[in-house]
C-alpha cells in the first residue's frame, strides 16, 4: 500500500449558478473540476499538486468576479468560477487539510494544523500571483497576517463581531482581531473530556462550541474569555451546530436536537 493519509475523500462538492464544483486531493492526480447540475457535463478541470485534502470550497466575489477558494498544504488558493484560471497560489501549511475557507471584509481566514505547521493566514481577497510566504514572513503583499502556531485541525474558522475564533482539536481556542491578527486570548475549554471537530457558531453575542463528548460551551462573543454556560448533552456530537428562527439545531450521534423556545 502507497504510504500516506488512507481516509478516502471527504470534501464536499458546491452547488452554485448552476454548477456544480469538485475539489478532489487524492494521492495521485488531485484536480478541481465543475460540472453541469443537470446533465454532469465536464465544463473544465485543473490538475492539483496536492496531497490529500478534506477541505470543501468555498465560492466568493470579488469586484464582479467568482471565484472558488480552496485550502490545501501545498495549494491553498483562488480560482476563476468560469474557466477555472488559477488567480492566487499560497504553499506552505498543515499535512491534512480540513477547514473550509472563511471571507469576511474583504479578507479570506485559512487554517489547517497538523504535523509540524499549524498556521492560520489572513489573505486579501484581491490577491493575485504566488503569494507564499518566505523564510521567516508572517506577511506580504497577499497575505495581511499570519499565526504561525495557532491554526484549528478540524473547525472552520469563526469570523464574528471584529474578531476571528480558531478552536484546536485539543480544545484550545485562539481569539484573534480579524484585521491586524492581534492575539486577544488563548485559553483552555475548561471540563472538555474530548476532541472538538465540530465548527464553531455564533448568534446575538454568544458563540457555541461543541465537542466529541456533546459538551456545548457557551461563551461572550468578545476579547476576553467569558463561560457563559457548559451544557451536557450526554451523546456524541461531531457535526457543526445550526442556528435558524431562534433555535440551535444540534445533529447528534443518533438525534436531531433543537433548543430553544
Amino acid at each position: 500500500m502507497e504510504e500516506g493519509p488512507q481516509w478516502e475523500t471527504g470534501s464536499s462538492p458546491v452547488l452554485y449558478d448552476g454548477m456544480v464544483i469538485v475539489q478532489a486531493d487524492v494521492q495521485k492526480g488531485s484536480f478541481l473540476a465543475m460540472f453541469d447540475a443537470k446533465d454532469g457535463r465536464e465544463v473544465w478541470r485543473v490538475p492539483r499538486g496536492d496531497v490529500p485534502t478534506w477541505s470543501t470550497p468555498t465560492i466568493h466575489r470579488v469586484n464582479g468576479q467568482t471565484q472558488i477558494l480552496v485550502n490545501g498544504m501545498r495549494h491553498v488558493g483562488a480560482y476563476d468560477f468560469k474557466t477555472g484560471k488559477e488567480i492566487w497560489k499560497l504553499s506552505g501549511g498543515g499535512d491534512i487539510p480540513v477547514p473550509t475557507p472563511v471571507v469576511s471584509d474583504g479578507l479570506v481566514y485559512i487554517t489547517n494544523a497538523h504535523g509540524p505547521q499549524s498556521p492560520v493566514y489572513a489573505i486579501r481577497e484581491t490577491a493575485t500571483g504566488d503569494i507564499s510566504l518566505k523564510d521567516a514572513a508572517v506577511s506580504n503583499e497577499g497575505v495581511v497576517w499570519t499565526a504561525p502556531r495557532s491554526g484549528g485541525y478540524m473547525c472552520t474558522p469563526l469570523v464574528y463581531r471584529g474578531l476571528v475564533y480558531i478552536v484546536r482539536y485539543n480544545g484550545v481556542l485562539n481569539v484573534f482581531d480579524a484585521k491586524t491578527g492581534e492575539k486577544k486570548y488563548e485559553a483552555r475549554l475548561a471540563g472538555a473530556t474530548s476532541a472538538f471537530t465540530a465548527s464553531p457558531v455564533a448568534n446575538d453575542g454568544r458563540v457555541y462550541i461543541a465537542s466529541e463528548d456533546g459538551q456545548v460551551f457557551v461563551l461572550a462573543a468578545g476579547p476576553a474569555y467569558q463561560v457563559i454556560a457548559m451544557n451536557e448533552m450526554s451523546t456524541p456530537v461531531l457535526a457543526t451546530p445550526a442556528i435558524s428562527e431562534g433555535r440551535l439545531l444540534l445533529r447528534t450521534q443518533g438525534q436531531l436536537m433543537a433548543i430553544g423556545k
